[in-house]
């Protein structure tokens, strides 16, 4: 096996990979829960602190250069309030956003997790609110946004495309992105959180189990999964299990099961999918073979789920991680 974490080391922090797709605001408000309220039987939650992180292809922006990478996010956030925090919070973990619009009429999506608890105890999710976006992108702001994709692939080692439905990633994105990684000889790596079917010919894509189940149906089989890499044109199909692991299907080789690493209670899975895309993409960006860059995923996967809200992996952790596990992989074959 290559030596994983000389390339985590060494070679990841050479590599420019480019995130197109939808930015999210994540937001998590802390709370005291006071008392019970007199108008209706319920807590009274006195505000702490509201925090704002990147979500969706941001997060998985924050994840490539957590672990060392250079990325460059393409995406639209509103010119809105919660549109400001999200680009402060991304300066915060070193993205950047020289390619990333101001819609006027684009509301920043944004995802308020509301996180109660009383003193001195450990706060717990009550309740998640969505502001979606509804609306659509105007033509000027999609012919910049494929503007911004080009000019950013220019220096890319690779491209992420993640689609969380909300209007940044529509077919002229997915033709353009495939068309650069084809010129260039890059890896295009796909998460899709509802239309998988619409983005075919990709190198390799990253769904989670749920999403593969809205595609095969709850009681797929491995031969069901290695049907659909074919029929997508993928050379690889990597599916995250959640406390079971991946899945990796490959193109000549037999279904791979790759054992979950550390715990198997997660602590958060907030975002996790998002750490896997990352450090997948780096891995096959770096040169690793599609079992080793999955490898490398699992242990970024079994590090963020350990800690709360969205989170990244560093590049340390990953090393760390692969160090004290001699066997990183399971292999033995899916059933």
């Amino acid at each position: 096996m290559t030596d994983l974490r000389q390339t985590i080391e060494n070679i990841f922090p050479n590599k420019t990979v480019v995130i197109v797709g939808d930015l999210v605001a994540d937001q998590f408000l802390n709370g005291t829960i006071a008392r019970v309220s007199r108008e209706a039987p319920v807590f009274i939650l006195r505000h702490d602190l509201t925090e704002t992180l990147p979500g969706g292809a941001a997060n998985a922006a924050v994840n490539v250069a957590s672990l060392g990478g250079k990325p460059l996010l393409v995406g639209v956030v509103g010119a809105d309030a919660n549109g400001d925090l999200l680009l402060d919070a991304l300066r915060h973990f070193n993205v950047g956003d020289q390619h990333i619009l101001r819609g006027p009429d684009y509301t920043t999506t944004t995802k308020v997790r509301v996180l109660a608890g009383q003193h001195y105890a450990a706060r717990q999710q009550v309740i998640r609110i969505d502001y979606e976006n509804n609306g659509t992108l105007s033509t000027e702001i999609k012919a910049e946004l494929r503007q911004n994709l080009a000019s950013a692939a220019e220096t890319a080692d690779a491209i992420i495309v993640s689609d969380y439905n909300y209007g940044a990633v529509f077919p002229e994105t997915f033709t353009d992105a495939l068309a650069i990684s084809r010129d260039r000889k890059i890896p295009l790596i796909v998460d899709s959180r509802f239309g998988l079917t619409d983005f075919p010919n990709a190198l390799s894509a990253t769904p989670n189990r749920d999403e593969v189940e809205q595609l095969l149906g709850k009681d797929f089989t491995a031969e069901d999964c290695s049907e659909l890499r074919g029929r997508l044109g993928y050379a690889a199909l990597l599916i995250t299990n959640g406390n079971e692991g991946m899945m990796l299907f490959e193109e000549g080789r037999p279904p791979l099961n790759i054992a979950a690493v550390g715990s198997s209670e997660p602590v958060d899975v907030t975002g996790a999918g998002d750490t896997v895309i990352a450090a997948y993409t780096l891995g096959l960006a770096s040169g690793l073979s599609f079992t080793d860059a999955a490898c490398v995923a699992n242990h970024a996967g079994g590090i963020v789920v350990m800690k709360k809200g969205t989170a990244s992996a560093t590049s340390s952790e990953l090393v760390e991680s692969i160090g004290n596990n001699d066997t990183p992989l399971a292999s033995t074959h899916a059933k």
